[in-house]
């Protein structure tokens, strides 16, 4: 089991409703049980009053479904914001670029993220370098994240699950400890 400080941060990035309906970002998703893993982990840390930043895409993109004003820009009611937790928009990959999310995690002396979301390979996979890189004990819980089939340059479509275990490969050991939900509560 892992003994996380009473103040590590949990870090929900981008579950947003777009990624239900739009289907820019695929229509074959692994780890259909994000969510309900997400929405476990949020419970504990609201029970044991821990830091919960929720991150939300404001997609820049005219086309976007996370493009604010967008019903799909919407977190999903299962993880929605409660109380003061703080809702941090961006419009990159990093929950880190252009917001004060480092700042806020530095003020609070919060050493320790657990990073959860979507997509596995895009956003939770930036913002996870990038906690790393600034030298946070990062986390990542591969099961309560996701990611989508992805077409290669070559047009090879390469499946979801795929993508996610090297996207998590590629993460574990020098930029985050890869656990699970089960492991963590």
């Amino acid at each position: 089991m892992t003994q996380l400080s009473d103040n590590a941060a949990l870090i929900i990035i981008d579950v947003q409703q777009g990624f239900d309906f739009h289907t820019a970002y695929g229509t074959n998703r692994n780890n259909l049980q994000a969510e309900a893993n997400i929405a476990r982990l949020l419970n504990k840390w609201r029970t044991l009053k821990r830091p919960i930043f929720h991150i939300k895409h404001n997609s820049t993109e005219a086309d976007s479904a996370l493009r604010p004003g967008q019903v799909g820009n919407d977190i999903k009611p299962e993880v929605a914001p409660q109380g003061d937790e703080p809702v941090i928009g961006k419009t990159v990959n990093s929950a880190f670029i252009g917001t004060d999310l480092e700042q806020r995690l530095r003020d609070a002396k919060i050493q320790q993220v657990v990073m959860v979301g979507l997509t596995t390979n895009h956003c939770v996979n930036t913002t996870t370098r990038m906690a790393g890189n600034f030298g946070f004990e990062t986390y990542i819980v591969s099961d309560a994240t996701a990611a989508f089939d992805r077409a290669g340059i070559d047009g090879t479509v390469y499946d979801a699950q795929l993508i996610h275990d090297t996207s998590l490969a590629n993460l574990a050991g020098e930029f985050a400890i890869v656990i699970t939900t089960d492991d963590l509560l």
